[in-house]
């Protein structure tokens, strides 16, 4: 048991049963995380609304991934099946001692469990890619819309081969097109969760610190210290206390606040925000959206009557305290369909259908 359940319940504010790693629990819970924005609380301060809605995140909490995975040992087939869709894994890793919680491998050593899942996920894909390959050369001869699927995917298995995963190849957009609809594990953007105990929290020391810390670096991977259990002791608090509790512990934000916001950056996410005395809302968008497309996020027929979008900066309106004090002092914009919409960017579409 790494606390891969308590993470996720700390996240979406659910109570799934956290098993016992060695039980053999097959299934997978699914819920939704609201993405920390101070601006969102901010802009619910001003304007009062019935409803404040914050950008959401969906998390599945898929069963344990044990040595031997990706041949079917423990619950692999259930693990591998329901990350297959996903668009980001979040590995979370236990560095604390408990006697009355067993490990799978029956010591600490997070280094070698985050190998261990890095590995089972090389071999799935590599048996995806072989089996392909087969396939594709099985026939008399290659077909010519086969050769540059078997070029690509032979560079994968290269890859693979020599442990290196599928989002560190150098592959160019048509070549990552030709992947799309493989779903390879390795492909997918991945987050290290180190679960600590409460005194490793405090003294920001745990079992192999600068060896994980190395390693994530040089995997291009992004890497998250929490404490399980300091972290259902925040969530128990009530709001008034919380920020105190915080601050004794040199925290501006609860690191499950934290982890949420990472997962929303690292998948290329951005807010922007509507206002008005029903509601207040942030709706996610990928980073690059053009203004057009984003009114398409609201309804189907902003976008198609799309005729400008009336932009604030949220700085701008935080920093004067209402919108009539931007307007004055013409920060107040109106852009076109080609307008790429910024983080944090207050907008009002303007259509006719």
């Amino acid at each position: 048991m790494v606390g891969k359940t308590t993470v996720f319940n700390l996240l979406t504010g659910l109570t799934a049963e956290t098993s016992n790693f060695l039980t053999g629990k097959a299934e997978t819970n699914a819920g939704v995380a609201l993405v920390p924005d101070r601006r969102v609380d901010y802009l619910s301060r001003l304007y009062n609304p019935k409803k404040t809605t914050y950008a959401q995140i969906y998390f599945s909490d898929v069963p344990g991934l044990v040595r031997g995975s990706s041949q079917g040992q423990g619950v692999g087939n259930q693990f591998l099946n329901a990350i297959r869709g996903v668009d980001m894994l979040v590995q979370v890793v236990r560095t604390f001692e408990n006697p009355g919680v067993a490990h799978v491998e029956d010591s600490i050593n997070p280094l070698r469990d985050i190998e261990t899942v890095n590995l089972e996920l090389l071999f799935a894909d590599m048996e995806v890619i072989e089996k392909r390959i087969e396939r594709i050369k099985s026939g008399k001869k290659v077909k010519k819309e086969n050769e540059q699927e078997l070029h690509v995917l032979e560079r994968c298995l290269s890859a693979l081969e020599s442990e290196t995963a599928l989002n560190r190849l150098d592959l160019s957009p048509d070549e990552r097109r030709l992947l799309k609809n493989y779903g390879f594990l390795t492909e997918k953007p991945m987050l290290i969760v180190i679960n600590t105990d409460e005194e490793q929290y405090k003294q920001k020391m745990y079992p192999d610190k600068v060896k994980l810390t190395a390693f994530a670096q040089s995997k291009g991977l992004p890497l998250i210290e929490i404490c399980g259990r300091i972290e259902m002791e925040i969530g128990a608090l009530p709001p008034e206390d919380r920020d105190l509790f915080m601050a004794d512990l040199g925290l501006e934000q609860s690191s499950i606040d934290r982890l949420a916001r990472t997962v929303y950056n690292y998948l290329g996410l951005i807010s922007f925000l509507t206002v008005g005395k029903d509601e207040v809302k942030a709706w996610t968008i990928e980073k690059g959206t053009e203004a057009r497309k984003a009114a398409g996020k609201i309804h189907s027929d902003i976008e198609r009557g799309f005729i400008k979008a009336e932009v604030v900066k949220y700085s701008d309106l935080e920093r004067l305290g209402n919108m009539a004090g931007v307007k004055e002092t013409g920060l107040y914009r109106l852009e076109g369909k080609e307008y790429i919409v910024e983080d944090g960017d207050i907008i009002n579409f303007r259509f006719n259908v």
